[in-house]
Order: structure tokens, then C-alpha cells, then sequence
């Protein structure tokens, strides 16, 4: 795997830590810079919630990008003290906010707050995306009214699942990743 970096805005060619071991899957650069092509300006002034944070790029990307503050989960330590380390290396301390916290548990509490940009990226083949998005359908108003989740997975995990509060609007295959969009539903539709 190559070297970790932001590869736009304020913080571009920065190198990111990667967490120790390999419990995490860092998102590539080609896949990264894909993402942020499609998102444009849309990222600027978004609240960002990175769930399964592991080393923070695409929450930090985003700040480097022009969103106002991104929240990041993660309940390995490991993966906490990879972000905290990149958000200090990167200046968006006063941006960002990293939570050691299960995701699950996390999703299933009630917030006061919405995200503009919810990204999904859990460890793979263990159905962990499903329950994520069944957990985020119980709360639609942690995703804003015109807002967007993106999960990230292996295409082959890919099952269609129906949501109450949520469609797909756009799917993106790179290689061995998915990118999958979601939305609220149109009340009309």
C-alpha cells in the first residue's frame, strides 16, 4: 500500500499515520479522489460524521476540502490515536471532534445533531454496512434534509436492502470498492 495523504485543499500532500496492524482498510487515493470529484463543493460548510473512522482521510479530507467540522467514530484505540494524531498533524483541532465509541451503539442512541455527509466504511464481509443503515433508517435526522450517506464496501457485499427514509441515488465501482449513495426519500415518491 502506497503512503496515505490528503490529496486536496487546504491540508493537500500532508501524509496521514496509518493505524498499526490491519484491522483497518484505508481508503486509496484513487478511490478518495473519485469521491471528491463526485461530492465537488458540495463538501464546503458540511458537517461530516466518519463512522469507522480508522485513520480519519475521509473526514479530514473533507476539512481540507471546506467542511465546517467532522465528527469521527471509531472503537479501536488504535484508530484514536491515529486520528487524533492526523487531525493535530493536519491543524483541523478545532474541527473535529474523535469519539472511541461503537458505532452501533453510537447510531442507536438518540442525537440532537445532523450531518450533512454521513460516511459508512466498517471492516469488511461482516455485514456491518447493513446494520448501520438499518440503525441510521431508525434515526433519519441525523442526515440532513439534503444530505447524503456514502457506504463504502466490497462490490461483492452488496445486497439490496429497502429503507423507509433512505434511497440509493448513484453506485461507483473502482476496482475492489463500492461507492454507494444514499438520500432522503422524496415524501412524494
Amino acid at each position: 500500500m502506497g503512503k496515505l495523504r490528503v490529496i486536496g485543499g487546504k491540508a493537500r500532500g500532508l501524509l496521514l499515520k496509518t493505524v498499526p496492524g490491519d484491522t483497518t482498510r484505508p481508503i486509496t487515493d484513487i478511490v478518495k479522489e473519485a469521491l471528491f470529484n463526485i461530492l465537488g463543493d458540495e463538501v464546503q460548510d458540511n458537517r461530516v460524521l466518519d463512522l469507522f473512522g480508522g485513520t480519519g482521510a475521509v473526514g479530514i479530507e473533507a476539512l481540507s476540502r471546506g467542511a465546517k467540522f467532522a465528527h469521527f467514530l471509531d472503537k479501536g484505540q488504535a484508530a484514536v490515536n491515529t486520528i487524533q494524531a492526523n487531525i493535530k498533524h493536519t491543524r483541523f483541532d478545532d474541527q473535529a471532534k474523535v469519539l472511541r465509541a461503537d458505532a452501533f451503539s453510537w447510531l442507536a442512541a438518540p442525537h440532537s445533531e445532523s450531518f450533512d455527509l454521513i460516511y459508512v466504511a466498517p471492516p469488511q464481509y461482516k455485514e456491518m454496512w447493513q446494520r448501520a443503515m438499518r440503525l441510521l433508517d431508525e434515526q433519519p435526522q441525523l442526515l440532513s434534509p439534503q444530505g447524503q450517506i456514502i457506504v463504502q464496501i466490497n462490490p461483492i457485499e452488496w445486497t439490496d436492502e429497502a429503507y423507509t427514509h433512505f434511497a440509493e441515488f448513484d453506485r461507483r465501482k473502482y476496482g475492489d470498492t463500492l461507492l454507494v449513495f444514499f438520500e432522503h426519500k422524496n415524501p412524494e415518491s
